[in-house]
């Protein structure tokens, strides 16, 4: 049986002004794969919805997002490596700047890792029998874990998404545990205010790091493992803690590779070479590069071409593995609209498949591709097909 490499390039569609940064880009290890495999066109979740890069991912990799979705916080929780309990309840956070209750800066000047490494040291603390378990990732973003008896993830934000007025977490339904938990976030708010306000590191900050915005909470609970439902030993390889966060969840290994940083300077090339090499002791491998769609966000067309052809330049190695390969992205991410759409994602299959007639990897030449038109939850079933995995239905 053969082994599969899934390559998700985050953001990677786009639309035209009057080219796509992947029209633009010179990528000719992509457009030699579409020449000798088939393409297609995919909708992550389903057509014309704007989809998350949490849902999508989940049902790209088989798990129907309606049924398995648990909220973003824990997947963030377990990409920086905490190893959540059932009933766990996890928040993704954010360093902020505020005076008094007015947010000044979301992201607290973009607070370098390493300052935010020293000023979460006192903010795992306990609150009555909870524990509150807080860890930063990058820069300003943060991950808070409430650990303990009855609780819910049923409750609003702090952090309203924007500048203005810092929230008040209240309950969204009528039980005592969300009650519960949104008066243990507001306490939890104000200790940690409390502690930045006073930490010497504050000190001399243009925009100190005064108060923690907490949004997408969710309750952990354990799902089937990858393994267990399509018999596939999977490794992600990421740099990012969602897309690291979404696969241990999955239980599948993760891999740790320097200089992976889910950023544009990401280092692809060692990607590349770690997913070639972790085909050696697994069936499949997950590689996720984020940059493209931080490009997008940033309305950057230029940042984005240059990403696309950097990724481009490691498809050999991928290629050298035998492996069957499949490449596409979880959603759309247009320059021109600096956010995620419901475009669909050109999608490519190397390997273990028909070929058809196209000839270059892009949204316009990939939508008269023989694959035709599929979505998220087919990618893995057509993953086994071309392994030789899938099993088959009825006699």
């Amino acid at each position: 049986m053969r082994k599969a490499i899934l390559l998700i390039i985050d953001g990677l569609g786009d639309l035209p002004t009057p080219k796509t940064p992947l029209q633009a880009a010179k990528t000719p290890n992509l457009d030699r794969l579409a020449k000798n495999g088939i393409t297609g066109m995919l909708s992550p979740v389903k057509r014309y919805l704007v989809p998350g890069s949490d849902t999508s991912h989940l049902n790209i990799l088989g798990y129907d997002p309606t049924i398995f979705y648990c909220g973003r916080g824990p997947f963030e929780a377990l990409g920086v490596g905490i190893e959540l309990n059932e009933g766990d309840v996890a928040f993704r956070a954010n360093f902020a700047t505020v005076k008094g209750n007015k947010i000044i800066d979301r992201r607290a000047g973009r607070i370098d890792t390493e300052t935010a490494s020293i000023l979460s040291k006192g903010l795992s603390l306990r609150i009555g029998n909870v524990e509150a378990i807080f860890r930063n990732s990058v820069e300003h973003r943060g991950v808070l874990v409430l650990r303990g008896p009855n609780l819910s993830s049923n409750i609003s934000d702090t952090d309203p998404h924007s500048t203005g007025e810092v929230h008040f977490c209240y309950p969204l339904d009528d039980s005592r545990e969300a009650k519960r938990t949104a008066d243990i976030v507001n306490k939890f708010t104000e200790v940690a205010r409390g502690w930045l306000a006073s930490a010497p590191t504050n000190k001399d900050r243009e925009k100190p790091a005064n108060i923690l915005l907490l949004r997408g909470a969710g309750t952990y609970s354990q799902v089937p493992s990858f393994f267990d439902r399509f018999g596939l030993h999977g490794i992600c390889i990421a740099g990012g803690a969602l897309y690291k966060g979404v696969a241990a969840y999955l239980r599948m290994d993760v891999a740790i590779v320097p200089g992976a940083t889910a950023d544009l300077k990401s280092d692809v090339k060692a990607k590349a070479e770690t997913a070639a090499k972790s085909l050696d002791h697994y069936d499949f491998v997950f590689m996720h590069v984020k940059g493209c769609d931080s490009a997008g966000h940033d309305g950057n067309f230029d940042a984005k071409k240059k990403m696309l052809e950097r990724i481009d330049k490691v498809i050999p190695i991928l290629e050298k593995t035998g492996a069957c390969i499949v490449i596409t992205g979880d959603h759309s991410t247009p320059v021109s609209r600096k956010q995620h759409t419901g475009h669909e994602v050109p999608i490519l299959v190397y390997g273990g498949e028909r070929k058809d007639h196209v000839k270059k990897f892009d949204e316009i030449s990939c939508a008269s591709g023989g694959l035709g038109h599929i979505k998220g939850k087919e990618v893995i079933p057509l993953i086994l097909n071309i392994t030789e995995r899938a099993e088959k239905y009825g006699s």
